[in-house]
């Protein structure tokens, strides 16, 4: 596979290699259940992502963008959180979501062009509402981690981008105040090899994760398709933030089986043969062989898992074609705070016809 990163001198945090064999120590302080469960939610998450596309192709939703192959940098990440921690996420992250407790059709109501952002309560799920400007999480995360730090609580931010996003001001400026005030924030970057059409090799020279060192910050490569080591590396940086010291800059290499959405076509810029060699990576694949040769499941799991996806789906499907339109007057509702004279006899006329 034509590689999109720059070349590297130093391999990434792993623990299970694309076989499943292991490399590293794989007690993680998971549980038994608790590993059963990521499997489950990545199968689960994986089967959404593709009912996803094809709502949008029925016209279903506005436009959507998938994240199959990133469903290990995703669920092994949100894993590592606290119930009280904070996920400041991009457009991308509706696995992340769903193992937080996001309702899907609620958060796909976004794309459905229903309710901009989610009406999904952020207090409550400990999930802010899909954010599409590139990076501009990043300075919202750490200002809300510092907040939290003023008020001496516990509890530590998360903030998901791309790539594409570490060329962005936003980016610099995040992790620079972060390290400054030594926010309790971890910055994750699924680094998935392409901002939209562009190779991560020629939009940012040297390596993602080294950048921290700039910044007065420990920085870390993983195995993004390696939910074990995803998981290890983000709870030793949740748990680094929460004794107080500081943030890390996590970067998780994964790669971007479908195109940037179903508005783009990936064929036009990426080879065939380098998506289906990406394949012999599939972090799904990849932990269930572990699992199934150290006897933590069997095919009846197997099975089980892929059924409850696949009720998953449909319920997820129906409660999207069962969505409403919004009232017309939300068109001119919360426009102004206080109306223009003729304002009132306009939104009258506009809503009569």
């Amino acid at each position: 596979m034509a590689e999109p990163w720059p070349a590297s001198g130093v391999e990434p945090a792993r623990i299970l290699a694309p076989d499943g064999s292991e490399v590293d120590d794989p007690d993680v302080g998971l549980t038994d259940d608790d590993l059963r469960a990521i499997l489950r939610w990545m199968t689960v998450a994986r089967r959404v992502d593709a009912e996803c596309i094809a709502l949008q192709r029925q016209g279903e939703l506005t436009v959507y963008p998938g994240f199959e192959g990133q469903e290990g940098a995703q669920v092994g990440s949100a894993w590592a959180l606290g119930p009280d921690d904070f996920v400041f996420p991009t457009f991308r992250e509706l696995a992340a979501a769903m193992v937080r407790g996001v309702d899907v059709v609620q958060y796909l109501w976004y794309h459905r062009g229903t309710w901009h952002g989610g009406p999904y309560d952020p207090r409550a799920t400990r999930f802010g509402p899909i954010c599409i400007p590139i990076a501009t999480q990043i300075p919202h995360a750490v200002g809300y981690a510092l907040g939290r730090k003023l008020d001496d609580a516990s509890d530590v931010t998360m903030a998901y981008f791309g790539d594409g996003a570490t060329s962005e001001g936003d980016f610099h400026e995040g992790a620079n105040l972060a390290a400054v005030w030594a926010a309790p924030v971890v910055l994750f970057c699924q680094n998935n090899g392409w901002a939209i059409s562009l190779p991560v090799a020629e939009q940012t020279s040297g390596e993602i994760w080294r950048r921290a060192e700039g910044y007065g910050m420990p920085g870390v490569l993983i195995d993004g398709d390696d939910v074990l080591a995803v998981y290890r590396e983000t709870r030793r940086a949740v748990e680094r933030a929460r004794r107080g010291e500081g943030p890390t800059l996590l970067e998780a290499r994964t790669y971007r089986i479908g195109a940037h959405s179903t508005a783009d076509d990936a064929g036009r810029y990426r080879s065939d043969d380098d998506v289906a060699a990406a394949r012999a990576h599939d972090p799904i694949a990849r932990f269930r062989s572990w699992l199934s040769s150290t006897g933590r499941v069997d095919a009846e799991t197997v099975h089980a898992d892929e059924a409850e996806a696949e009720r998953f789906a449909m319920s997820v499907r129906a409660g999207i074609t069962s969505t409403e339109p919004p009232p017309v007057e939300w068109m001119l509702d919360w426009v102004y705070a206080d109306p223009p004279a003729g304002f009132d006899e306009l939104r009258a006329e506009a809503l009569d016809g």
